[in-house]
C-alpha cells in the first residue's frame, strides 16, 4: 500500500478548484515542502518598504500585508480542516468567507513583519499537526461532499496557496521579479 504522507493527491482527494493550488506544488515530502515555502516568502517580502507592503494594485485590491494575513487566516482554517479529519470527526464544516475575514482582520494597520511571524507561526503549528499524524490519519477521507477530502490535499493546497499568492505578487504587484 502507498504511504498517504507522500506523493500527490489524487483528483478525488479535493473539489477542482483546488487542482489550482496543488500543481503549484513541487514534488518531494509535503512538509519540507512546507518549510521551504515560508522562508522563500519570508526572504521574498523581505526588501520591501512600509510603503510597499501597504500598497494596492487597485482600491478595491489588498495590499500586500492583507494578502499576507489572509495567507494566515487561510491556513488557520485549512489546519482545522486537517484536524476534523485526521480525527475522523464527520461534522461538516462551514464555509468561510476571507472577503469578510479581511475586512475584519486589521492587517492593513499591522506592519508586515508582525503579520509576517504571525504566518511563520502558524506555518510552524501546521507542520507540528502534520508530523504528528500517523499513517492511519492521512489515509482518512472526509466525505465526498467536503471542498478537501484528505490531510494530503489540503497540506498541498496549503503550499499551493502560498506560491499562487507569491506569483500574483510578481505579476500582479510588480513585486519580486526575477524571485521564486
Amino acid at each position: 500500500m502507498t504511504d498517504s504522507r507522500t506523493g500527490r493527491p489524487a483528483p478525488d482527494e479535493h473539489l477542482p478548484y483546488y487542482a489550482q493550488y496543488i500543481r503549484l506544488v513541487p514534488d518531494g515530502p509535503i512538509l519540507d515542502t512546507l518549510a521551504r515555502e515560508i522562508e522563500a516568502t519570508a526572504r521574498f517580502l523581505a526588501p520591501l518598504s512600509a510603503e510597499d507592503a501597504t500598497r494596492r494594485p487597485t482600491p478595491d485590491d489588498w495590499s500586500l500585508v492583507e494578502v499576507l494575513g489572509h495567507l494566515a487566516d487561510a491556513e488557520r482554517v485549512f489546519a482545522y480542516r486537517i484536524l476534523r479529519i485526521a480525527r475522523a470527526d464527520p461534522t461538516p464544516w462551514e464555509s468561510v468567507e476571507f472577503d469578510d475575514y479581511a475586512a475584519a482582520s486589521g492587517y492593513a494597520r499591522r506592519d508586515l513583519d508582525s503579520v509576517m511571524a504571525e504566518l511563520v507561526a502558524t506555518r510552524a503549528a501546521t507542520i507540528a499537526l502534520l508530523a504528528g499524524l500517523d499513517a492511519a490519519a492521512w489515509r482518512r477521507r472526509a466525505p465526498e461532499d467536503w471542498t478537501t477530502r484528505s490531510v494530503r490535499a489540503i497540506a498541498y493546497a496549503v503550499a499551493g496557496h502560498e506560491i499562487h499568492h507569491r506569483k500574483d505578487w510578481r505579476d500582479r504587484y510588480g513585486v519580486g521579479k526575477g524571485t521564486t
